[in-house]
């Protein structure tokens, strides 16, 4: 009987240790993406980014109404390597919420949005990831932006 209950502990640790191992995994290539994103760098946020990514944000237009606004990739690239040097932008990542399935990962993460020094707006992110040849990649960014509560 001790054999077999160390057995199935040993295989639970291992499972355990593979599962936190994935985890890791997929946050490093959401740190990857932010990481090219604070420097502009747009190469390194391709590199943790699946050649079709969707990227949508919901938000409230002026008259309170729920919106949906979706970007294009390449756009997105665009506005953020277009930043003047002399505006300093930072995403602060609160904490990560992991799920993952196979291939398939979820990644919720609150954040509180900085621009020139001054909190900008708030929100969650939620990523959709593909682990495609042993990298886990982004297929899917939706966030939501609403003005943060004092």
């Amino acid at each position: 009987m001790k054999p077999l209950i160390t057995l199935i502990l040993l295989l639970f640790s291992t499972v355990s240790f593979s599962q936190k191992e994935e985890q890791e995994q997929v946050i490093e290539s959401i740190n990857i993406f932010f990481a090219g994103f604070h420097t502009q760098d747009s190469t390194l946020m391709k590199s943790v980014v699946f050649k079709d990514v969707i990227m949508q944000s919901i938000g409230k237009n002026k008259d309170g109404e729920t919106q949906l606004h979706s970007s294009g990739f390449s756009d997105f690239l665009k506005q953020i390597v277009s930043i003047p040097e002399d505006n300093s932008f930072l995403e602060n990542l609160m904490s990560y919420s992991v799920q993952i399935d196979g291939n398939m990962a979820n990644v919720w993460t609150p954040y509180e949005f900085w621009f020139n020094d001054q909190k900008s707006h708030c929100g969650v992110n939620s990523f959709q990831l593909i682990k495609d040849n042993d990298v886990w990649k982004i297929i899917y960014l939706v966030d939501t932006r609403r003005k943060c509560e004092q």
